[in-house]
């Protein structure tokens, strides 16, 4: 079996989580308005959603680092799998007791799971082939994860809210059930893992990929902390605005019910997912922190038209926004562990400990928009922005590496 051959298959079922733990993320949207409604609480509170999945990434990235030095690629995930099943089955319970905080505890376990999924996989998929091609197979990998992303709001919008009312929506049963899909789904997959062959990658013996020196301080690699910054302020526009998408939308046209809203939302997923897809291709021509540059710009400018205008067309340019986010995470990650070499796993645990920023920005978000306006919110991810800008520009060149078009 010739080089690219035998990374194939592995390349294909590693990418299937890909679109997992999209579908989880994009489910927690949906869950941030059904639960301000059915349990009874604010916007500031239903950002603790965002809090629990998003600090788990924090406090279990280095875990979850040792765990695949330990036992390698292929138990990791499984474990990971385990984990993340464990948690959907937990909603069960969680919905009959009518505890804010049981889903809460819910979530956090999943959170775990996914953690470990993505430190996992997303060095994985880099390492799998030559190292000048890592930022696309990434992209094209993270397109499946925006597959994930569709279908969340499609689950949300024909099942959480298929009963919904004019008065507030307070049935979880159809979450108990959306949830207990998920999690049989997640245990087949972990079932196939079991099945599966797949090679362990010796960072340290990829053709072709270059080792930067760190000494043993992965802190010394500019590129990688300024990637890790970087990571954290995305990651928090990104989850920020998915979380309070649905209130935008429903507070900017009037009579927009949740399950249209969440419509529109998916709507986004698809416009994130075909990104993905289309960035894969333009950086056959563009550099990647060139195009991540210019995915910034697009975005800093069309939150300047969301928070200044009111109506339709600023729902569809924050709809808009997905698309130009679309290529931000993959493309920051492979330029954080570009050339780690062996250091690979410890910098991706790293990386993936930045997704923090996703537990950060959604409550102070929530908060403004409780005390001044949701609109008004959407200045924190377009801050956010503006530090992606800044490194793709700046803070992502390995050494004294100069941004080229190709």
């Amino acid at each position: 079996m010739n080089g690219k051959n035998k990374f194939l298959f592995p390349f294909m079922l590693v990418t299937s989580l890909f679109f997992l733990w999209g579908m989880a993320h994009s489910m927690l949207d949906v869950l941030n308005k059904h639960f301000q409604e059915a349990l009874s609480i604010s916007k500031s509170a239903s950002g603790l959603i965002q809090l629990a999945v998003f600090g788990a990434y924090f406090l279990m990235a280095l875990p979850a680092g040792m765990l695949l030095k330990k036992v390698g690629y292929k138990r990791g995930i499984i474990i990971g799998l385990l984990l993340y099943a464990v948690g959907a089955f937990l909603f069960y319970p969680a919905a009959e007791v009518r505890t804010f905080g049981f889903f809460l505890v819910a979530l956090f376990i999943i959170a775990c799971g996914l953690t470990i999924l993505e430190t996992a996989a997303n060095p994985y998929v880099t390492v799998l082939g030559p190292a000048e091609s890592s930022e696309q197979r990434l992209n094209l990998s993270q397109s499946f994860n925006g597959l994930g992303w569709i279908l969340g709001p499609v689950i949300g919008a024909f099942l959480i809210f298929s009963e919904e009312t004019n008065i507030a929506n307070t049935n979880l049963s159809s979450v108990q059930t959306a949830y207990l899909g998920i999690g049989i789904v997640v245990v087949l997959v972990a079932l196939l893992f079991t099945r599966a062959r797949l090679p362990e990658i010796d960072e340290k013996s990829v053709e072709d990929h270059v080792s930067l020196p760190t000494n043993g301080n992965l802190f010394r690699i500019r590129h990688f902390v300024n990637g890790v910054l970087a990571q954290f302020f995305y990651v928090g526009a990104q989850v920020g605005i998915g979380a309070f998408f649905i209130n935008y939308a429903t507070e900017s046209i009037p009579n927009l019910s949740n399950k249209d809203a969440s419509i529109y939302l998916s709507v986004c997923m698809f416009l994130f997912t075909a990104g993905r897809f289309a960035g894969t291709v333009i950086m056959r021509y563009v550099k990647p922190a060139v195009l991540l540059g210019i995915y910034a710009v697009c975005n800093v400018a069309l939150l300047l038209f969301v928070i200044y205008s009111e109506g339709l067309y600023p729902v569809y340019a924050l709809m808009l926004v997905s698309f130009f986010m679309s290529i931000m995470f993959p493309t920051i990650f492979a330029l954080a562990i570009k050339d780690l070499g062996e250091s690979t796993k410890q910098g991706s645990s790293f990386v993936i400990m930045s997704i923090v920023g996703g537990a950060i920005f959604p409550p102070l978000m929530g908060y403004i928009a409780d005390t001044v306006s949701t609109s008004a919110s959407f200045w924190v991810p377009l801050a956010c922005f503006a530090f992606v800008l800044w490194y793709a520009i700046m803070g992502s060149r390995v050494k004294n590496q100069k941004l080229q078009w190709a």
